[in-house]
């Protein structure tokens, strides 16, 4: 639950990535603030785990792949049909396969490629008709990783970056017809995604992530979703094509390690 509240109980919100993660946050902060909520992804018995405490009338659940075209088409036809419009689009889903460009399979670029960038592509040109109708937005989740490089993501952070340009250039393109286009940059969050890396690498690894967030700790997916709220709220109005890092300032940082405060002043 989020503590500052939204006028969305007239808005009709799409979620890819709905079933885990920060796309799971998402769907229940906007359902927690009213909205009627179309929640995507590939597994349903996870979605409806998501929407278990709500009456039917305020969701809708369509499985999709979102690589597929074809699926990704539906999925908007379904949800203008069922709620007669479409207000906010939030294209969330992603995947992410680490390690050196020399280890990179064309099968993980090819997944990674599909479901980072191809599906936002697929999703916005569906969708743009219904939003100018609406004057509505998109907000797609981009990643620290689309800001900067990691070690070792060649592959995930190729993707990131041409989601934030992608959004950008949706910001020009659609502003003048009403329609807003944001993203939202998380760093390292506790996700279903991320937990293999955790379980691998164990606190250790937990720690190396905490020394680079100002805030010191690790991002939950509950950190995150405000901002998704937010800037699909009327409160930004005037914000588009905008990368907002939710990193607990890792991004503040000019790439130099944490060094003793004593050398820092």
């Amino acid at each position: 639950m989020t503590h500052n509240t939204y006028p969305f109980e007239d808005s009709v919100v799409l979620i890819t990535g709905a079933s885990s993660g920060i796309g799971r946050a998402v769907a229940t902060a906007f359902l927690e603030n009213g909205a009627k909520v179309v929640l995507a992804a590939r597994r349903e018995d996870k979605l409806y785990e998501v929407v278990d405490r709500y009456n039917n009338d305020r969701y809708l659940i369509v499985p999709t792949d979102v690589r597929v075209r074809a699926q990704v088409d539906a999925l908007v036809e379904k949800a203008v049909e069922r709620f007669g419009k479409l207000d906010v689009v939030i294209s969330n889903a992603g995947t992410s396969v680490a390690g050196p460009i020399e280890e990179l399979t064309d099968e993980d670029w090819d997944n990674m490629r599909a479901t980072n960038v191809d599906a936002q592509i697929y999703l916005a040109r569906a969708a743009t008709p219904h939003l100018v109708k609406s004057q509505g937005s998109i907000i797609a989740t981009s990643s620290v990783s689309g800001m900067a490089g990691d070690w070792p993501h060649p592959g995930y952070n190729a993707t990131k970056g041409a989601v934030s340009l992608l959004v950008q250039s949706l910001a020009l393109q659609l502003g003048e017809k009403g329609v807003r286009v944001n993203a939202v940059a998380p760093a390292f969050t506790i996700t279903e995604m991320t937990q293999p890396m955790i379980d691998e690498g164990g606190q250790e690894l937990v720690e190396k992530f905490k020394s680079r967030v100002t805030l010191q700790r690790v991002a939950e997916a509950e950190d995150v979703a405000p901002a998704y709220l937010f800037l699909a709220s009327p409160d930004a109005r005037y914000i588009t094509g905008v990368i907002l890092p939710v990193d607990g300032g890792t991004s503040a940082s000019n790439g130099q390690g944490n060094s003793p405060r004593e050398f820092g002043n």
